[in-house]
């Protein structure tokens, strides 16, 4: 789970002071933490938030913005301590987020809304803490409500919360319905997708949006039609009073903005693509609008035919990069599948990418790597039954027939659509050449046993010698032709 960074060390007069009361039994469960001190300090909180401290002049509206520095270093005090599941259940026993959320009811200030929250978010990564605090509805719909925060560290931290308690089965759906209940939310969430340049936000949403979608496939399908609420024939700029968000551009602008910072925000980022193409609406969602189209296949056409396992890159690259090459492969394949309805796809393929060799060249090259991270040493004393190796597949091994599975189905649907003159083009290019056609062969076959012979009757009638050599090297071929 995520949790907040430890604070600054204490003065030592205050860590004097705190073994002092240590030693007089005052301590937390079985830690060294101060029971005093901390009551002292929710005092504190409770102060700031009282009506005579909230009811000030318009003068006072400033100093409310800011937190005093010895108030701050405390309560971010609490925020580590609260780590401990012993602090976590006192905080708890004490009524601690019944205080918090008058703190983020009433506070203007930042970075103390922000604390709070963080504090909430560790408490929730206990389970007992997590169902208290879900259940709770006057929370549940405060720390809704922050975010519409403007305050990208508070964003963050409810992020951080939300998603703690979407990752508990017992209480995921309590949230997911809330959420359903609040449609703001989805503008909220689209505006930082689709505007906020701070990363770490942008991945935390990202994984809300990605847990929520996996929990509940009609929440995703309410986002995906709240884009499409506008006609298709009105035009863009004379609806520029109420801005219309839709999920699919929004997603794709975050994707960009996390790319080259953080390969785990835009595994998540694609992964919502490939979510979203699970149900007709979402691909629709990517190839009704044509802008919306080729923005979704350039950008995931160049991550993986200009930056993704490359061909200098050592295969073993494929071990972090696979479950994101899994995902776009996925997304490509889905707008490929719809290419005979969406006459679109079909011009100006140069701009498109739509059928191109280096594409054809990423898919065998993944495949070639697939197979060479899965080989294993030949005096590897493990037994090679079928038993064993099923016993013996790891998460990682699981991910790479995943991508192996995708990457065959897509390329196989290329396959089938290659022309004479682009199988030339590829020979003479060499991105069909007779090791990179055996490679595709031993994939495909036998599962794609039609597609393959299919691509071997262009293949004779360019280059009748590899053709040849192909079926000599796949017997199961010779015999078909």
């Amino acid at each position: 789970m995520d949790r907040n960074p430890s604070p600054p060390p204490l003065p030592r007069n205050e860590v004097d002071q705190e073994e002092e009361e240590v030693a007089g039994g005052d301590c937390i469960g079985s830690t060294v933490y101060s029971k005093h001190w901390l009551f002292g300090v929710l005092s504190g909180l409770i102060q700031l938030v009282s009506p005579e401290n909230t009811k000030s002049s318009s003068d006072d509206e400033e100093q409310q913005m800011e937190l005093d520095e010895e108030m701050e270093n405390e309560i971010c005090r609490v925020w580590d301590m609260s780590m401990d599941e012993d602090v976590a259940l006192f905080l708890q026993e004490f009524n601690a987020p019944e205080i918090f959320m008058g703190v983020l009811a009433k506070s203007k200030c930042p970075r103390l809304r922000e604390i709070c929250v963080g504090i909430l978010g560790n408490m929730a990564c206990f389970q007992e803490i997590c169902v208290s605090i879900s259940n709770d509805k006057n929370l549940g719909q405060v720390l809704l409500q922050c975010l519409y925060d403007s305050d990208p560290p508070t964003l963050l931290e409810t992020s951080r919360l939300l998603l703690t308690c979407l990752s508990q089965t017992e209480v995921a759906s309590v949230w997911v319905e809330r959420i359903q209940e609040h449609p703001a939310i989805y503008d909220s969430i689209c505006f930082i997708m689709s505007s906020s340049t701070n990363v770490d936000l942008l991945v935390k949403v990202g994984e809300v949006v990605d847990k929520l979608f996996d929990l509940d496939e009609k929440l995703m399908l309410e986002w995906i039609r709240n884009g499409a609420v506008q006609p298709q024939d009105q035009p863009q700029e004379d609806s520029e009073e109420q801005r219309v968000f839709r999920i699919v551009p929004c997603v794709l602008e975050a994707a960009k903005q996390v790319r080259s910072e953080n390969l785990e925000g835009l595994d998540v980022y694609m992964h919502i693509l490939q979510l979203l193409t699970t149900v007709d609406d979402g691909i629709q969602a990517i190839v009704q609008y044509p802008d919306t189209g080729k923005d979704t296949w350039n950008l995931l056409f160049d991550i993986v035919c200009h930056e993704f396992c490359q061909s200098d890159d050592p295969p073993i690259i494929l071990q972090e990069q696979k479950t994101v090459l899994a995902s776009v492969f996925s997304v490509l394949s889905a707008i490929y599948a719809s290419q005979v309805e969406q006459k679109y796809l079909k011009v100006e393929k140069g701009k498109y990418h739509f059928i191109d060799l280096s594409l054809i060249d990423s898919l065998i090259r993944v495949l070639k790597n697939v197979e060479r991270c899965q080989k294993k040493p030949e005096n590897s004393a493990e037994s090679n039954t079928e038993e064993t190796k099923k016993s013996d597949l790891t998460q990682d091994d699981f991910h790479l027939e995943i991508l192996k599975d995708i990457s065959c189905e897509f390329l196989s649907n290329i396959f089938q659509v290659l022309t004479k003159e682009t199988v030339t083009k590829g020979l003479k290019e060499g991105q069909l050449s007779k090791q990179k056609c055996s490679c595709a062969f031993k994939n495909l076959l036998p599962f794609y046993s039609p597609v393959v012979e299919d691509f071997l009757k262009i293949l004779h009638e360019v280059d009748k010698t590899l053709a040849g050599d192909l079926e000599e090297s796949f017997p199961s071929l010779k015999t078909q032709t």
